[in-house]
Formats: C-alpha cells, structure tokens, sequence
C-alpha cells in the first residue's frame, strides 16, 4: 500500500528562476541539487519539511528524455494556519494572488508563480 506522496515534479522552464521564486518568495529551502550526466534537479521543501518534496526539473531536458510525458503543472494545494498573513506576506513580495475566497472547506486563494503556473493555499487549523 502507499503510505505518502514522496515527491511532486514541477517541470519549469527555467531551474534557477523556480529556485529563487520557491525560496525567495515562499520560504521553501533547498534539499538538495544533483546534477548526473547534465540531469539538473532541484529537491525543496517547506520550512518544517512535512515529508513531501517539490522537484524542479527542466521542462526542455525532460520533453527531450521523454516526449510522451506529460509534462504540464500539477495542481497543487499547500496548507497554512494564517492564511491571511500568508496573503499579505505574498503581496508584499509582489507574488499574483488571486481573490480570497471562503469555501465549504474552509478560507482558500490562489497565487501564480514566475511562470504562470497557478496553485492553491487554504487554512488549515490542525497542523502539526
């Protein structure tokens, strides 16, 4: 049986812009950066490292590798107990959000990244 996501692929077209973007503008660190025989990727996590992993491949290198991948964003939700905060914070760092919205599930807004590729934050009170 599975037991956890491991890692998500974040294919992008450029490796060290998506580094800056994820640590500079979300306080994700990096885990590790391996490069084997010019196969670039970038492992980051949040700051207390929930167990699943971001991995920043090059989009170009890994259409090349593997032409039947589909390699579009996935669409990924993050957590966070101060959803509000995490907002303001964001706009201060000139991060596009979208509209907060409340949700059945509770407070939810989107954000994109350098590229455009849109993911989703919602509050979420029992972290830990």
């Amino acid at each position: 049986m599975i037991h956890q996501i491991g890692q998500v692929m974040l294919y992008v077209n450029d490796q060290e812009q998506a580094k800056a973007f994820w640590t500079e503008k979300l306080g994700f660190y990096v885990v590790s950066e391996e490069d084997i025989e010019g196969m670039r990727w970038i492992e980051m996590a949040t700051a207390n490292h929930a167990g699943t992993t971001i991995i920043l491949q090059d989009k170009d290198l890994a259409a090349r590798l593997s032409p039947e991948q589909n390699l579009v964003s996935p669409s990924l939700v993050f957590f966070t107990e101060d959803l509000e905060a995490l907002y303001d914070d964001l706009i201060d760092r000139e991060v596009t959000v979208g509209e907060m919205l409340q949700m059945p599930t509770g407070k939810v807004f989107h954000f994109a990244d350098h590229e455009g590729n849109y993911f989703a934050v919602m509050e979420s009170k029992e972290m830990g």
